[in-house]
This record gives structure tokens, sequence and C-alpha cells, in this order.
């Protein structure tokens, strides 16, 4: 990924949306079967339960990550726009926070509170009480129905000479056996084959194929067959017994069961108020988790789609500013930033279009002052040439015998002059024309400590220092071109040396030209700062202005182009160069170059 690209969200906008409604319903449907399962059978859920539940919190909490871990990899590359999307993201963070935690604390409180007034409550004394209230009711119809059992004449009841049969009494059916094999002989299932059913009174759905039993007394009850009814066996004799059906009440075993499931869920609740903290703690981790955490999400997505036309005009601004007018940024339809886009890249057109004017007019003025500054300088040497050359044409007119006394001269003066004009134009072609450096690593000290060498020998009374060039300093440059900027420096440097003892200024006894290089970060990148440091008289405020201007020169044979020179090679391979001068005590000039 380059420096300053916006990273993708992990989800798309809409995505997170479709995510969120999905998560929605899902809680909805969910939610009744959390209820009812904790409500119903005092516990949280099943496995299968948890695990849809907690797949959704788990997922989302990964693109939770993966969001934040991309926004911090945006600050160790110091993307632009990071601290705007962080600002950004926190201000939503911060409106998630108000908006839940009163939520939060207002279901927690009140939910405590609902358990608080719950425990408050003897339900469980009531149901015990219910439950004796339920098993004396039951005591007392058997109490009844033995009662029935034993002083009603069933005889007149079968033979329908009963005018009022006992209340509670729905049923009299006698059973006979065809034989005599004994109440004990056989299995129960022969027994049953046996029996007949003699006679019978009261409800038809009473009656029953054979007796339910073998012994005398009350008959164990089965759920489908006696149902709100108690039935009871008398043993006439040994081929005859007698069942008694007795009413319990319509909806007896009805609420008998209510009572039973009443009291299960009453154990269900007692379970869950003891688990209350766990179960508002599953609550929040399965419902109330994942909106946070897809929020948080489409927050971290909304923060890199409101930066990202941000980071584009931010980026197009610094790209303009360094010069690149050939940006463009694609603008959104119907959209505020696409209206400020549409803006920028208008002035940015406009704006390309004033300074390709301003760089031809100004093109135009530098050359028209160049050729004026050039014509100048190059009719300052013709003067001295055309007079040398007519002294010499008047003396071969007038004592041409004599012409060889003043010929040496006046050709030395001559050539001298062309030889100015030659260098001059040179230098004036070396400053026009397009360079095109050879870049390779230079070494810094051995390209310098020749240079130094070569005017120690020439110039004895001054003192050159390199000694505290790093021996592993190298730029990357053209090794000739990096000789050129060096001997310059160091040639005005001695020249100005030079000035102030040629003037007898006053100043200190030292003679000294300083050369260190010294490593420096700059935008990112490593750079050696080379300064050469001298003695000199120093460089005047209103010269200083003009030290890079071409063809500016203080020196009596000095062309102006020698400075300008550098600081042109210098920009060319993408370095700087600057000075600072106190007047009287000396000029430090410093060059920084790419290190290799």
């Amino acid at each position: 990924m380059k420096e300053n690209e916006t990273s993708v969200p992990v989800i798309g906008i809409w995505g997170l949306i479709f995510i969120y409604i999905f998560l929605c319903i899902l809680t909805i449907l969910l939610s009744k079967t959390f209820f009812a399962s904790i409500l119903q059978d005092g516990r949280i859920t099943d496995r299968l339960m948890l695990v849809v539940f907690f797949t959704i919190p788990a997922i989302l909490f990964i693109f939770l990550i993966i969001s934040l871990v991309r926004l911090a990899q945006d600050f160790i590359m110091r993307k632009t726009g990071r601290r705007f999307q962080a600002r950004l993201l926190g201000y939503f963070t911060i409106v998630l926070l108000f908006s839940a935690i009163p939520l939060v604390l207002i279901t927690t409180l009140s939910t405590t509170e609902i358990m608080r007034f719950w425990r408050t409550l003897d339900m469980e004394s009531t149901m015990n009480y219910a439950q004796q209230f339920v098993m004396d009711a039951y005591s007392l119809h058997l109490e009844k129905a033995q009662d029935v059992a034993d002083n009603t004449d069933f005889d007149r009841i079968l033979a329908n000479q009963s005018e009022s049969p006992p209340d509670g009494l729905i049923a009299v059916q006698d059973f006979e056996l065809p034989s005599t094999p004994g109440m004990t002989g056989g299995s129960g299932e022969e027994d049953k084959a046996q029996w007949t059913s003699s006679r019978f009174w009261g409800k038809a759905d009473q009656a029953l194929d054979a007796p339910p039993a073998r012994f005398p007394g009350f008959v164990i009850r089965q759920k489908n067959r006696d149902v709100d009814v108690v039935r009871y066996l008398i043993v006439i004799n040994e081929r005859t017994v007698r069942l008694v059906t007795y009413d319990l009440g319509e909806g007896f075993d009805a609420a008998i069961d209510g009572f039973e499931t009443q009291r299960a869920r009453f154990d269900a609740l007692k379970t869950l108020n003891i688990q209350f903290k766990q179960i508002l703690l599953f609550f929040y981790a399965v419902f109330f988790l994942p909106a946070a955490l897809i929020t948080l999400i489409i927050a971290i997505s909304f923060t890199k789609t409101i930066t990202k036309p941000i980071v584009d005009l931010t980026e197009a601004t610094r790209k303009v500013a360094n010069g690149d007018f050939s940006i463009s940024i694609t603008a959104k339809k119907n959209d505020e930033f696409g209206i400020l886009i549409r803006s920028f890249n208008t002035m940015v057109r406009d704006l390309e279009k004033t300074r390709n004017s301003l760089i031809k007019a100004e093109t135009i003025s530098i050359w028209r002052q160049m050729a004026a500054q050039l014509a100048h300088e190059i009719k300052n040497p013709l003067t001295p040439i055309k007079l040398s050359a007519e002294r010499v044409l008047r003396r071969w007119q007038n004592a041409p015998e004599k012409t060889g006394d003043i010929l040496e001269s006046s050709m030395l003066s001559i050539i001298q002059e062309v030889e100015g004009l030659s260098n001059m134009l040179s230098e004036f072609r070396a400053l026009s024309r397009p360079m095109e450096p050879s870049l390779s690593s230079v070494n810094v000290f051995e390209r310098i400590e020749p240079l130094v060498a070569s005017y120690r020998f020439s110039y004895p009374a001054i003192e050159f220092d390199a000694n505290s060039i790093d021996c592993t300093a190298a730029v990357k440059v053209d090794e000739r071109r990096f000789t050129q900027i060096m001997t310059n420096l160091v040639v005005n440097s001695i020249d100005a040396i030079n000035s102030v003892s040629a003037a007898g200024a006053e100043g200190g006894d030292a003679k000294k030209i300083e050369i260190r290089a010294d490593m420096v970060k700059k935008h990112g990148a490593i750079f050696w700062r080379i300064s050469v440091t001298d003695t000199g008289q120093g460089i005047p405020p209103e010269v200083a202005k003009k030290i890079f201007t071409p063809y500016f020169t203080t020196k009596e044979a000095g062309t102006g182009l020698g400075l300008p020179i550098v600081e042109r090679i210098v920009g060319d391979h993408g370095g700087a160069i600057w000075f600072n001068s106190s007047p009287g005590l000396g000029t430090t000039f410093f060059v920084d170059l790419p290190a290799a």
C-alpha cells in the first residue's frame, strides 16, 4: 500500500447496514427463545443456541479488531488524515457511550429493583400452602368417596330404584366371571379377558370393559382413563366385583396439572433469581454488545468515507504546492465534497494557466536581463582589446621600426581579455543549458581531501581543516559536479580571507577554512550537510540578497556566475544551499546532498 493511500474498509457501508438490520431481526427472533428458556426452564439456553448467540459478536469483534489495526497502521505510517479520522471515531465513540451508558444503567437498576422486589415476595410459602390445600381437597374427596362406597345401597341404584343417588357418585358397574377360577387364579391379562360387565349405572363415558384392579379399595388413577374421577373397587364374591366411580369435580385434574406447571415455573424463577447477574451479563453480551460493535464498525467506515475526500484534497494541495498541476480528483455527484473538489480542479487548471503565463513572462524577462548583462560584460573587455589593437596600428603607421616595443604587451592584453570572454561564455553556457548529472556514490572525504591539499600548498598562510568529515560520508551526485561545487565554495572562502588581508581590515589573526560533513534527516530522507566556514570579511546584508543572482559579483575579475551555477547543480541533485554570515567575522555555506 502506498504511503498516503486510503485503506479500504473491511466491509462497505451498505454491507454493514444490511448486517445491522439482519442482526436486529435475528435478535428479535432469538430473544423470544432466550426469555422463554429462562422463564420456563430456569436455564439460559442450550449449547446450539449459545453457539448461534456468540458467533455474531465474535465475528463483529474480529471485524472491529481488523478496522482498529488498520487505523493503527495509518498512524504508524503517518498517513494523511489519520488524526482527523481518529477524532471523528472518538466523537462517534463518545456519542455511543453517552447513549449507551444511561440505557445500561437504567436497565440494570430497573431489573435489579425488580429482582429485589421479587425476593421480598414469600412465594414459596404461598406455593406450599396451595399444595397443602390441594392435598387436603383431594383427601376430602377420598373420604367422601370412601363414605359413599361404604354406606350406599348400590343394588337399588343399579336397579334404577333409587330416587336420589349420593352427591359425587357418577357411575356404578358390576363385573362377573362366567366360571369360578378364583379371584387369585390366573394372570391379570387372563382375568381381564374373562370378566364381563353385568350391570351399569351412570355416565356412559365412565363404563369400562374390565375391572381396573384385582384387589378391593381405591384404584390407582390413570391420567387418560380417570379424568376428574376417583374409582373404588368392592369385592362382592369370588365371581363378582363392583366398581364405584366418584366425581372429583370438573377441571380438578387440569387444576392439579396447572399447579404443578406453575410450581415448576416458580422453581425456575428461583434459579433465575440465583443466576441474575450471569443472565444480565449474558443479555448484554448477546443483544447489546453486537449492536455496539457494529455501531463502532460503521463509525470507522463512515470516518474513512468522510476523510477520503479531505485526504485527496490535502494530497492534491501538497502536489500543487510542489508544482504538479496535472493533478485531478474524481468527484461524486450531488455531494458537498463533490462541489468542493470540482472547484478545486477548476482552480488548479486556472493556476496552471496562470503559472505557464508567468513562467513564460519570467523566462522572457530573465533572458532579456541575461542578454543585457551578457552584452554589458562582453562590451567591457572589448574596449581594452580595441585600444590595444589601435595602439599597435598607430605605431605601425607612424613608427614601424618601434612597433616591437608595444607589440608584446598589447597582444598579451588582447589574449587576456579574450580568455576572460571565453571563460565567461563557457560559464554562461553551463548555466543556460540543461544538466543531466551522472549519479554515483561519491565519498565526501576522498574527494575533498585532495582538493584541500592542493590549496594548502598554494596558500600556506591559510589553515585548511577537513578532519571533521566522517570517512563513511557518501553522497549520490555527479562526481565532476561535486568537485565543481566544492572548488567554487573553497575558492570563494579563500578570496574572502585574502580580501581582509588586502584591505588591511582589523580582525583575528586566524585565517582558517573549516569543512565539515554531518548527517541530517529531512522529509523522511537522509542527507549529508557539508559546510564550508571561513574567517573572511563576511557578506553585508545588502549583498546577501543578491548572492545567487546571475552576473552579480563583488570581485573585480568575477563573472557573477559561480554561485548561481553551484545553486543550479545542487538543485538538480535534489539538494539545497544557503549561508549564514556575520560581517567582519566570516561566512558559512551549507550544502545538503542526498546520502548514497
